[in-house]
């Protein structure tokens, strides 16, 4: 049969539905935008310097950086960049949405088109793209990574659900999300670990093609190793050197899940609104998954009792699926409690969620493959209806979610502050090295001053910028050279060749070193760590493990 390039045309164009009213209006300054937008701008600086994978930015911390590109994955900030090297940046974040957007619905897509009929599909690969949590995160909240992480749930759930699970359908998804969004990889792993312990536990009987309830047990584990090692170049370093930042501030009162239940009120009165706001989108998105799962079990109900063999059957739903996917729904819902609480507080990892209405992106994958079981068996004209029930979903929620852009907070003024001499950026607490504390820290210090003592104030009219990579001195005297730098292992400095590694403590957590009298060529470099090499290495060999069992896999499916 020809195969449908229906997907292809359609779901880009019912992203773009969405992304419409962005470019009339502009773009959606919801919570993480400006975070974001800096990322982007950051990597594409560096990109520019030859950097292809930045670990230090430059700006937050007022010029003092962090490792933010240690702890955050990567994919979201590279494709960010490089939209802005290509493009004009006002057009960058429309862009990145719509690409989010629409490989989530071919996602979706592909996640259901072995159970469900093309035209069926189609649209709950069109109505997923558009989900109220979806545009939630791309409207209200523009956590960008987050939306794209959108795209990876549907393989995670489909690698696990579908008949034959194998290695490398459950190693993909797993390294895809952890590079890019760690709370999103998180929620994925832990709903596959939940899905195949629900298939476990449900009577299992091997068809041909299948899977045995131990080789499940086995891909499934091992598939999920792969998945980790694919991604250690990010996740091993990220994992190691958290315990030179302060990661605990990422789960402080306010942040942390058991203060974010549905409906919870907290001291703060503006994060109450959004908690109000992700409840009200739990809410609609709750009654639109029971309802699809609800037309599954009754559609099933009305085929048994005609007793008649349609051209539908091929999309029937498999009992146990059914109840997997119920079951996931709820589990989710309990989550979402006060009751769940102890789980947020034990399970490994579980608390750095930081909001429980995070699942809802688990939940909405969830939606959208119970809403293509149930269009099964509705005749359909797939694309009109994929492109109706997009606006549908689309417009009334970009009105209820999209976020004022104050002027100082457009691209291009945000922009001209970067490129300006400026005195940089909010520093992220919970990347703040430990030997610092951001309320010590000046917003006016220069690259670098000489002073007497370590804890010296710079100079009252020092203009403010970032530490050189390199400078020649020569002190009369034994000074202290202090840095417009924040101390962190990988940062190396050496004078005339010779390593310096005495650091003067600071509270404010700049760099500072003693100097002796006479000329002193400094040097300043960020160094790989040993974490780093090992984190390569063992992507590189996944890579190969990866493409080995992928090869084995493919020539497997073909005796079939």
């Amino acid at each position: 049969m020809p195969r449908d390039r229906r997907p292809f045309f359609i779901l880009p164009l019912a992203a773009l539905i969405a992304v419409v009213p962005l470019l009339f209006r502009g773009c959606s300054c919801g919570h993480d935008y400006d975070f974001h937008i800096i990322n982007w701008f950051e990597a594409a600086r560096q990109l520019t310097h030859g950097t292809l994978y930045p670990h230090w930015a430059s700006t937050p911390a007022w010029n003092a950086g962090e490792p933010r590109f240690v702890f955050y994955p990567p994919l979201s900030w590279l494709i960010g960049a490089v939209l802005g090297l290509v493009m004009p940046w006002t057009w960058t974040p429309i862009a990145y949405t719509w690409i989010a957007l629409t490989a989530a619905g071919l996602a979706l897509y592909y996640a259901v088109r072995s159970y469900a009929s093309p035209n069926a599909a189609l649209v709950a690969a069109a109505i997923y793209l558009t989900n109220p949590y979806i545009l939630y995160t791309a409207y209200e909240r523009t956590a960008y990574a987050e939306l794209l992480a959108a795209a990876w749930l549907p393989l995670a759930l489909h690698a696990v659900l579908q008949k034959r699970v194998t290695i490398p359908a459950v190693a993909l998804p797993i390294a895809l999300l952890w590079l890019t969004n760690a709370p999103a990889a998180v929620m994925g792993c832990y709903a596959m670990a939940f899905i195949v312990l629900i298939r476990l536990a449900l009577p299992h009987k091997k068809d041909r093609g299948g899977t045995s309830a131990l080789r499940l047990a086995l891909n499934s584990t091992a598939g999920a190793l792969l998945g980790l090692g694919l991604a250690a170049f990010y996740l091993l370093p990220a994992a190691y050197e958290r315990r030179f930042v302060q990661i605990h501030f990422a789960i402080l009162p306010g942040l942390r899940p058991w203060d974010n239940f549905l409906f919870q009120h907290t001291t703060d009165p503006e994060h109450d609104v959004v908690l109000r706001s992700a409840s009200a989108v739990a809410l609609i998105l709750m009654a639109l998954t029971a309802l699809a799962l609800v037309w599954i079990r009754s559609a099933s109900i009305r085929h048994d009792a005609g007793g008649t063999q349609s051209d539908s059957s091929e999309y029937s739903t498999a009992p146990h699926q059914l109840i997997t996917l119920v079951l996931v729904a709820l589990a989710i819902l309990f989550m979402l409690t006060p009751l769940s609480e102890p789980l947020w507080r034990y399970l490994p990892e579980f608390r750095f969620l930081q909001f429980p209405w995070r699942l809802l992106a688990v939940l909405g994958t969830v939606f959208g493959i119970a809403l293509a079981r149930a269009l099964s068996r509705t005749p359909l004209r797939g694309g009109l209806t994929a492109i109706v029930c997009a606006t549908v979903f689309a417009l009334p929620s970009y009105y209820a979610l999209h976020e004022f852009c104050y002027p100082e907070d457009t691209v291009p003024e945000r922009l001209a502050v970067f490129h300006s001499a400026n005195p940089g950026t909010d520093p992220t607490d919970e990347y703040t090295p430990t030997t610092a504390d951001n309320d010590s820290l000046s917003q006016s210090n220069p690259g670098y001053w000489l002073a007497s003592s370590p804890d010296a104030s710079p100079p009252p009219s020092s203009v403010p910028g970032p530490a050189p990579l390199q400078l020649d001195l020569s002190p009369a005297a034994p000074a202290t050279l202090i840095l417009n730098l924040r101390n962190y292992p990988a940062w190396q400095i050496t004078r005339n060749g010779s390593r310096i590694s005495i650091r003067l403590p600071r509270k404010d957590g700049l760099i500072s070193i003693p100097l002796d009298a006479g000329p002193a060529h400094i040097k300043i470099t960020y160094a790989m760590l040993p974490d780093q090499r090992f984190g390569y290495l063992l992507t590189a060999f996944s890579v190969m493990l990866y493409a080995v069992l992928l090869l084995r896999n493919r020539r497997a499916t073909q005796t079939y």
